[in-house]
């Protein structure tokens, strides 16, 4: 958090630590994973120096070695700024604008959208499912099926209004 400015997101997590079988016995090694959230590429680049440089200092302190093996699976998703328009307008349109969420603060969800955002300028959105519904990826989740009639009226109307001003 000290090498990020301020305005910036760097979230690194290690969610998981392996190292021996036996509670009596200092294992001759350890296995340490996690992942790392940003929202430019220019701060994963930074945490990804910063980590080697961290787990390099450790290791010279205790007479230790390591390997890290950091890999980056996704970029973070940059929405276009008039994609993004065009989506709320959409959206304004289909549900009215009082049911569209507008000023969401930047999340760190991880996507594939984010190497198909950087060739072709896009918007990623989240399809509601209502509000007593639970979060993604919560075991009690339950699909609502009747936003699948939104969602493909959303898709059909963005289609139709970039073919439309497209000439």
């Amino acid at each position: 958090s000290r090498n990020t400015p301020p305005s910036e997101t760097a979230v690194v997590s290690i969610t998981q630590v392996h190292g021996g079988d036996a509670y009596n016995v200092i294992p001759a090694s350890a296995r340490l994973a996690g992942t790392v959230r940003t929202l430019s590429m220019q701060v994963m680049d930074l945490i990804e120096t910063r980590m080697n440089q961290i787990v390099d200092g450790i290791c010279v302190a205790h007479g230790a070695s390591a390997k890290i093996d950091f890999r980056i699976i996704f970029h973070p998703v940059v929405n276009d700024p008039a994609a993004s328009e065009l989506a709320a307008s959409v959206c304004d349109d289909l549900v009215g604008e009082e049911n569209v969420y507008r000023s969401g603060k930047p999340g760190t969800g991880s996507e594939d959208f984010s190497f198909m955002s950087e060739v072709v300028p896009g918007c990623y959105l989240n399809l509601g499912n209502g509000q007593d519904s639970h979060p993604l990826h919560n075991h009690d989740y339950d699909f609502d099926d009747r936003a699948l009639v939104f969602g493909a009226s959303f898709f059909a109307r963005m289609v139709e209004r970039t073919l439309s001003s497209e000439g």
